[in-house]
């Protein structure tokens, strides 16, 4: 992606993809739900397809109240305590303008240019290159910079990041990609359950249950792999997409990309936040597990960032 489509075409495009993630996402979690069930039923009604499926709708209908309620209340937690949980995860704190006023007038003047209230400022005290922002709202929205990166970039490369990071802000990435870690989190748990349960069940039994039985539960773990699969898929997708946005945006509020991909090429092999889980790595401006420039077909579709060197050299035409 090379061109910037502006700062509400992307907005609206993102509050309508965290709407469809939020539909989405959910019918992910119950397909497995229902084929669990129908595993179950249709070991007693293995000579009946059709009583087992209706059977099954109708357990399925009883324990859906139950299911979504725990979907909920799992997402409202996860989805405000977020921020809290990436700065435990990053040992990130509050960086103080007397500090580094350096820091502050970059990001103040940034936001200014573009009419934007100012994020909380925080700092995390590694000589690792590397940057994210985070929080759900204005109260909360955060730019968390590296001791390593603000004392190695010069001026205007820390303001390319500084201004990517706001531009994830702007973009409101941030929520979007919380909305998906977080039903990713509920369906990675939900097929570990699962699939254990359904494993260690057909085994215990053995052969007593018929083929249709054994079939029925191959089905059903075949469901909540698949739903598990893409729903990391779609995660990954949205978080490589919304870093090659993040550059346009940044060239655009700044008027030098030149200036972001000498950055980028300073972070290139020296980004790798090994304190930091593979969810919260999603956040930084850089991953270590991806700066190949051949990166591609399948390995790139499991990559949480594009390559960097691909990301330059956009830059540096841009």
């Amino acid at each position: 992606m090379t061109d910037y489509i502006g700062i509400h075409t992307q907005i609206a495009r993102n509050n309508r993809l965290s709407v469809l993630y939020l539909i989405a996402f959910p019918i992910l979690i119950l397909i497995p739900i229902w084929g669990t069930l129908f595993a179950s039923v249709l070991k007693v009604w293995e000579y009946d397809k059709l009583a087992a499926f209706d059977q099954t709708n109708r357990e399925f209908l009883i324990i859906l109240p139950y299911v979504l309620v725990g979907i909920g209340l799992w997402f409202i937690i996860a989805y405000f305590g977020n921020t809290a949980m990436i700065n435990a995860g990053t040992h990130a704190r509050s960086l103080s303008r007397s500090e580094n006023p350096r820091v502050y007038n970059l990001t103040e003047n940034l936001c200014m240019s573009v009419g934007m209230t100012m994020p909380k400022l925080q700092i995390i005290d590694t000589p690792v290159l590397n940057a994210f922002a985070s929080g759900i709202n204005e109260k909360n929205f955060t730019v968390t910079l590296t001791k390593g990166i603000i004392d190695t970039l010069d001026d205007k490369e820390l303001e390319g990041v500084i201004a990517h990071e706001l531009t994830h802000i702007r973009n409101r990435d941030v929520r979007l990609l919380v909305i998906s870690i977080v039903f990713v989190g509920i369906l990675a748990v939900m097929a570990r359950i699962i699939s254990r349960n359904l494993i260690f069940g057909s085994r215990k039994r053995g052969k007593n249950d018929g083929k249709g039985g054994g079939a029925a539960i191959l089905i059903a773990i075949v469901l909540v792999l698949l739903a598990y699969f893409f729903s990391i898929l779609f995660k990954l997708g949205l978080s490589r997409k919304r870093e090659y946005m993040a550059d346009a945006g940044a060239a655009d509020m700044t008027k030098n990309p030149l200036a972001l991909a000498s950055a980028l090429r300073k972070i290139s092999g020296n980004n790798k936040m090994d304190f930091a889980n593979g969810e919260m790595k999603q956040l930084f401006i850089a991953n270590n597990d991806n700066n190949s420039k051949f990166t591609s077909g399948l390995s790139g579709l499991f990559a949480t960032h594009p390559p960097i060197s691909k990301r330059i050299e956009i830059l540096e035409n841009f």
